[in-house]
């Protein structure tokens, strides 16, 4: 039988039979681009773009899209924890650098069973993430002393802002905001979100790191997280920032601007169990 009487049978054009594809061979694109999912198994497909795009392998979105869905590499969503429906009132940004750093724990444990807690210290403008202190204890000693050692190689913050745990309402801590002269502010109790910078900054940290890591000790959980830091500061690309990683975005923003002022609300306050730094006199 003829091609052009099988075609007239089916009822198809003989140009869609003879059609051959002309695009272009991507067996090198998709290789690269399952190498990035594998090492970075919680990015989506702008986050890996990004990565490619450093690389010189340049394509619009439609195709990088396109190949993502067809590797099915999508990121499997977590089962998330219900969220509580309210006003959400804005919370003042900062202007600079070390204007305004946040911090708060996290909680993790060992193959064993064994539970620890990391102190993350982020600055709200640059969005870098300024330590990640791993202990099985951390007392509001020696919270006092790891800010101590940042200030020492980074300057002191104008504010920082924290929640309400007993560790960060401690007269340690009192004590070294007093002799720093630093604003100390407390978000209202049960809104984190006052603090969302750094409750922005434990998501990430948890997801790419933490759930994605079986700690088997102390050292292991050190080196571990020290690595993820220096990841998240140079080469994670972060979206708020244009694609750019804190580290090289804070150097262009140094480059264009000087130093700017603290805004004058740096939390959204309370109207019950508001807490602030008071004069301890000794």
């Amino acid at each position: 039988m003829s091609e052009r009487r099988a075609c007239l049978i089916v009822g198809v054009s003989r140009r869609v039979v003879r059609y051959r594809s002309r695009r272009p061979d991507d067996a090198a694109i998709r290789v690269r681009l399952r190498d990035l999912a594998g090492e970075r198994r919680r990015f989506g497909f702008r986050r890996l773009g990004v990565l490619l795009t450093r690389e010189g392998i340049v394509m619009n979105r439609k195709k990088l899209l396109r190949l993502y869905r067809e590797e099915k590499l999508a990121v499997r969503p977590r089962r998330s924890r219900k969220r509580a429906l309210g006003t959400r009132a804005p919370i003042a940004l900062p202007e600079g650098e070390n204007q305004r750093w946040s911090l708060d724990f996290v909680s993790d444990a060992f193959s064993d069973g064994r539970r620890f807690r990391i102190l993350a210290v982020v600055d709200d403008f640059t969005r870098e993430c300024l330590t990640l202190v791993a202990d099985t204890s951390l007392s509001g000693g020696r919270v006092a002393r790891e800010l101590d050692g940042l200030i020492a190689g980074r300057g002191k913050p104008l504010t920082v802002v924290s929640d309400n745990g007993t560790e960060l309402t401690s007269m340690a801590i009192l004590r070294w905001c007093q002799e720093r002269r630093v604003e100390w502010h407390y978000i209202a109790p049960g809104k984190p979100m006052q603090n969302g910078f750094v409750e922005s900054f434990n998501g990430k940290l948890r997801d790419e790191c933490l759930n994605e890591t079986l700690f088997t000790s102390m050292n292991h959980a050190r080196a571990v997280l020290a690595a993820w830091k220096q990841d998240y500061n140079h080469v994670r690309p972060h979206t708020a920032l244009g694609g750019l990683a804190p580290v090289p975005a804070a150097t262009g923003s140094r480059a264009q601007c000087g130093q700017g002022h603290a805004p004058a609300h740096i939390a959204i306050p309370a109207q019950i169990g508001h807490q602030t730094v008071t004069r301890l006199d000794f």
